[in-house]
């Protein structure tokens, strides 16, 4: 074997080790990103399925002619501005994950109020449509929650893995960005006050 070959033969190893290991690692990024997109999807979905179930919802709370019109509103006009906030996953930026955060915790509120409300009705709270309704949403709020803990957990994992030395230095060069995590509310982290009252 002519020894000028034995060079060429070292440097052909070295350079398809390093194409190998920046295909692999360009893949397995790929997958993560892929895996914490699937997650958003079904993130979304649980929002949306809240949408459509508090839609149903106000339609049986209407039929009570009496119910206060203000509250309906406000569920209707949150329910809107929370449909109209969508955030596509290549952009899932801390900002814009806020103002999805607040326009479905706006819309929280106003469905809270309604639930609220809707206790002064007894015809309505014995209103075998409404209890329906109302616990197709609890069951959604609680997998909302779910959805939202395993889009976290993936999107960190990703969030981690594009940080990690040698790995960053591809995540740089193939533009991988960190995408944004579900946060508490400000002020969750405080404890409720509890007043009791006796009278």
């Amino acid at each position: 074997m002519k020894k000028w070959l034995i060079p060429l033969i070292v440097i052909g190893v070295i350079i398809f080790g390093l194409v190998s290991w920046y295909v692999n690692t360009n893949n397995n990024l790929v997958n993560m990103k892929g895996q914490a997109t699937k997650q958003w999807a079904n993130v979304e979905s649980s929002y949306q399925r809240r949408s459509d179930l508090i839609g149903n919802l106000v339609k049986t709370v209407q039929g009570a002619a009496d119910f206060e019109r203000g509250t309906l509103t406000d569920v209707i006009e949150a329910r809107a501005k929370a449909t109209s906030t969508t955030i596509d996953i290549n952009n899932l930026t801390p900002e814009k994950l806020a103002e999805f955060q607040q326009a479905q915790t706006g819309l929280s509120s106003a469905l809270s109020r309604l639930l609220v409300t809707v206790e002064r009705y007894p015809d309505l709270k014995a209103n075998q449509n409404f209890l329906e309704l109302q616990s197709q949403l609890e069951g959604t709020e609680n997998r909302i929650n779910v959805e939202r803990n395993r889009f976290n957990d993936l999107a960190g994992e990703y969030n981690i893995k594009i940080q990690q030395i040698p790995t960053n230095f591809i995540a740089s060069i193939a533009n991988f960005e960190a995408l944004a995590l579900f946060s508490s509310k400000p002020g969750a982290e405080d404890a409720p006050d509890v007043d009791f009252q006796f009278d």
